[in-house]
């Protein structure tokens, strides 16, 4: 007799990016001969910076499901369209959503899912906030309708154990995962992607920005680091956000020494990491935001490029003994720990073979989805 195939759906407003369903990808190769694996993703999905189209990949192995969203400019409330319902009335073995149980688009899947379905999901939230109403209610009932969750972080397990509901239910610590064939050292392609910026290939080391353009990134502080250095010194920010102009402004004052790249989509980070000597995360804590695993710097760790962190939130524990931790906000220690990695080739080089070994061996896709597959065959029924 034929053994039956367990059904794990899994959804996330985030699989609309080709690259980040490298998760339901992986669950289908690593369980195919024990589960069918679906995804749920969103046809478009437009945020505060940009409008994304759903990719489709010539190597997915799941099976996809497209369904409108509605209000994805506002995060918190985003939901999804009728199509949903339909799909979780189907016969799952184990519904699972990377989406915060705090937000509409988390919450509306949890609450359509059949009570006979287990319900699984996942978070990155590092502060335990209290939700105005009626969002704290709402996510107290995915609480109860859920019978485990999965933290992204040491930060997450820590903030979120004691309350309402999530002691007292399984969890899993599991970090996102990385491409490390994708992400990987190519100093060639790196060298490409000097050129189209117009550096030449030889020439002063260079140091990397990548993120969002936002006063909580620390960028300030890093413009003011970069300005006090005394050893040459380029600079290239990726990214897009609401400080663009300050940092345009200030790139033109540097003389070519800093240039941005603002139309930067996922697939091509890659090769812009590769041009990047070192890659700096100066992240700063504030009152209701703290930074969260930080995944340009598993993607620089791949990549062979070393990076330095402030220590705010979960990125010390992402970077663990890889890379350079430097207290938040503290512009002599940037400084200091800048220089020190410029001026050293030698610091360079053993900073990048550390942050891609740490990249293979915590952080590798095939390796997170096994310890996602695990926990969540725990509750298949």
């Amino acid at each position: 007799m034929t053994k039956r195939r367990r059904r794990l759906l899994t959804i996330s407003h985030s699989y609309v990016i080709g690259l980040n369903r490298r998760l339901p990808n992986e669950l289908a190769r690593i369980g195919q001969d024990d589960w069918e694996v679906t995804a749920v993703s969103p046809r478009a999905f437009k945020d505060q910076l940009r409008e994304a189209r759903f990719e489709a990949l010539p190597d997915d192995v799941a099976e996809v499901r497209l369904v409108d969203v509605h209000l994805s400019s506002e995060p918190h409330v985003f939901f999804w369209g009728r199509g949903i319902r339909s799909i979780l009335r189907e016969p799952w073995d184990v519904v699972h959503i990377w989406d915060e149980p705090y937000c509409v688009g988390g919450i509306q899947p949890a609450l359509l899912t059949p009570r006979k379905t287990p319900f699984v999901f996942a978070t990155f939230q590092n502060i335990a906030k209290r939700y105005p109403p009626p969002f704290g209610s709402l996510e107290r009932a995915v609480l109860r309708r859920s019978k485990g969750w999965i933290a992204y972080g040491e930060t997450i397990a820590r903030a979120q154990a004691d309350r309402y509901g999530y002691g007292d239910r399984p969890m899993a610590m599991i970090p996102p995962g990385v491409d490390v064939d994708l992400f990987r050292p190519d100093p060639t392609r790196g060298a490409a992607v000097r050129r189209q910026l117009g550096w030449d290939a030889e020439g002063p080391p260079v140091i990397g920005y990548v993120g969002r353009f936002v006063p909580e990134k620390g960028l300030e502080g890093l413009m003011q680091a970069l300005e006090a250095l005394t050893s040459p010194w380029r600079a290239l920010f990726v990214g897009t956000g609401p400080m663009q102009g300050d940092v345009e402004a200030w790139a033109r004052r540097q003389e070519g020494r800093a240039l941005l790249a603002t139309q930067v989509r996922h697939h091509e980070v890659p090769a812009h990491l590769n041009a990047m000597d070192m890659l700096v995360v100066p992240s700063l804590t504030r009152k209701n935001w703290r930074e969260q695993f930080g995944r340009m710097i598993t993607e620089a760790f791949a990549s062979g490029v070393p990076v330095i962190s402030s220590d705010s939130g979960e990125l010390p524990f992402t970077v663990g003994d890889a890379g350079v931790i430097v207290p938040e906000g503290n512009r002599e220690a940037w400084v200091r720990a800048i220089e020190e990695v410029l001026r050293s080739a030698e610091r360079r080089r053993d900073l990048a073979a550390r942050g891609r070994q740490r990249a293979t061996d915590q952080f590798a896709w095939p390796m997170v989805a096994r310890r996602t597959l695990d926990f969540l065959e725990r509750f298949a029924s």
